[in-house]
C-alpha cells in the first residue's frame, strides 16, 4: 500500500516533457492556453505576441505535503488556491492545455515571500474591469503582485484592440457597456502572454493532464 503510494505520489511529481524530466517545484508559474469561452478569446487576441503562446490564465504552484497545488484568481471564485487536476478543467467536461514556467535560478530566493504573500490574498474577489486599482485581483496581476517587491514582471500599456482589424472586439465591447465605464485602453496592466515571453522564465513544457 505504502509502496503504491509513492509511486503514484512519484509519477504526479515527475514529467518527461521534450525528452527532459522535470519536477514541478513551488514558485513554479502555470499558463493555461485560451479556451473557447468569448472572453478567453479576446484576451489571448489582444495580447498574444507570437504564434507559440495562446494563453489567457496562470497560476502559481505551491506543492504543501506533497500535494501539487495552484493558487489563481479566476471569475467565479476570485483568488483560490486548488488542486492541480482542478486547474486544467475550464468547466465540467472542458480542459485546456497548461505550461509550466520557472523562474531563473537568480530569482528563487523571492518565491518563498510570494507564496506567504498569496495566502493573505486567497478569497479576494476577480477583478472584472483589469484595472490594477480597482477592487479585486484578476489571474495575471496576482502573480504581478506576488513578485511585485522582486521586480519580477513589469506592467505595461494594456490594449483591448484586435491587432488585425485596429477595432475593439465585440467581447470586449459587451464587457465593459455591462460594467457601464470605458474601456481601459492604455492603462497599465499585465496579461498572461506578455509575462510568459519574461527572459526571467524559463519554459519547462506542456503539463498531462492525466
Amino acid at each position: 500500500m505504502i509502496r503504491s503510494l509513492f509511486i503514484g505520489l512519484f509519477l504526479l511529481m515527475n514529467y518527461m516533457i521534450q525528452g527532459q524530466e522535470f519536477d514541478l517545484q513551488s514558485g513554479d508559474i502555470l499558463f493555461r492556453e485560451n479556451t473557447s469561452s468569448a472572453l478567453s478569446e479576446a484576451i489571448n487576441r489582444v495580447t498574444q505576441i507570437d504564434t507559440h503562446r495562446h494563453y489567457s490564465h496562470m497560476g502559481l504552484v505551491t506543492v504543501e505535503n506533497g500535494r501539487i497545488l495552484v493558487i489563481h484568481s479566476e471569475p467565479e471564485s476570485g483568488v483560490v488556491k486548488e488542486e492541480l487536476s482542478d486547474f486544467f478543467e475550464v468547466k465540467e467536461g472542458q480542459v485546456a492545455r497548461v505550461y509550466a514556467y520557472r523562474l531563473m535560478d537568480e530569482y528563487q530566493n523571492s518565491i518563498q515571500s510570494a507564496i506567504e504573500l498569496a495566502d493573505t490574498y486567497l478569497g479576494q474577489p476577480y477583478n472584472f474591469t483589469y484595472i490594477i486599482e480597482d477592487e479585486g485581483i484578476y489571474c495575471s496581476e496576482l502573480i504581478y503582485l506576488l513578485f511585485e517587491s522582486a521586480e519580477i514582471f513589469d506592467l505595461e500599456p494594456m490594449t483591448f484592440k484586435d491587432p488585425a482589424s485596429g477595432n475593439f472586439p465585440k467581447a470586449w465591447i459587451e464587457h465593459y457597456r455591462k460594467l457601464k465605464i470605458d474601456i481601459p485602453e492604455g492603462l497599465p496592466g499585465c496579461n498572461p502572454n506578455g509575462m510568459a515571453s519574461s527572459t526571467k522564465l524559463i519554459e519547462l513544457g506542456e503539463l498531462p493532464n492525466n
